[in-house]
């Protein structure tokens, strides 16, 4: 009796999940119909899933030939690959430092940088404008990814996982003369693998939906991302849907390709989390 009711507790959860996750991508379905309909038949009643009457070359190739999209494009994987890359980078190495270098004041200097967190984002957008324009950084690509570079939720995180590297690992390495730097980069840095790269698809998933950052940063438009771009193609197609719906939907497909590619590695450092939790 008590095997059947759990059974229809499981049936009752899952048709619950499936029903709140169709609602979820429901939008998202409707962003990819748009993009492939011609104008007209966008806001027919009812919706058409599935287009009577394909346009979605024209679309696509409107939005990719006649605007200045692939610049957009290019400034935004080159900003998040950079942004990225300098992120896991600078985490990981503190991340290793607050867990397996002990120097005196560790634990103090780690709860003030995790006190830097604490702070808005937005509270300090004014001392940063001003900082980056004395420093010659404002509207300049570089700018930007310095502002993506240093990470105190990148370090917590990534902290945690090196904590769980026993320290006999470290020590047999030291007995062959390893210092630091060939104990982070041969022995540790291997064995969190997964969480450093669950951390790199989440810094490049921040980075590439980003709108503040260069909204604020940059005033050139050349220098514009895919956020930005599709604000400016927005502003200039406004009732043209199926274009802006083409836009979005191009600019969402380096999230898809990553998650996809790298789900594998998320789901590694989930269950590795859970296990050291």
């Amino acid at each position: 009796m008590r095997h059947k009711s759990d059974l229809a507790k499981k049936i009752l959860l899952t048709l619950i999940m499936t029903v709140l996750g169709i609602l979820f991508m429901t939008p998202f379905f409707w962003m990819i119909s748009t993009s492939m309909k011609p104008e007209a038949d966008v806001f027919k009643y009812p919706i058409e899933w599935i287009p009577k009457n394909w346009n979605a070359v024209e679309n696509y190739k409107e939005v990719w030939t006649t605007t200045k999209f692939p610049l957009y494009y290019w400034n935004s994987i080159k900003v998040t690959l950079f942004t990225t890359f300098s992120s896991v980078l600078f985490a990981a190495m503190s991340a290793y430092a607050f867990a397996k270098v002990k120097f005196r004041g560790r634990e103090a200097v780690f709860i003030l940088v995790l006190a830097i967190y604490m702070v808005p984002q937005q509270a300090i957008l004014v001392p940063q404008f001003l900082l980056f324009r004395w420093m010659g950084l404002f509207d300049t690509h570089l700018g930007l990814v310095m502002l993506g570079a240093f990470s105190v939720l990148g370090t917590f995180m990534l902290r945690q996982f090196y904590m769980g590297i026993h320290d006999e690992y470290m020590e047999s390495a030291k007995i062959d003369g390893a210092g630091h730097i060939r104990i982070f980069l041969s022995i540790c840095t291997p064995l969190v693998r997964p969480a450093i790269a669950t951390y790199a698809i989440l810094r490049f998933i921040w980075t590439w939906n980003d709108y503040q950052g260069p909204l604020i940063f940059l005033k050139t438009k050349s220098l514009f991302t895919i956020q930005l771009g599709i604000r400016s193609f927005a502003t200039l197609n406004g009732e043209l849907y199926s274009l802006i719906m083409a836009g979005a939907v191009s600019a969402i497909l380096p999230l898809l390709i990553i998650f996809i590619i790298g789900q594998k590695h998320v789901i590694e450092g989930i269950a590795l989390g859970g296990v050291k939790g």
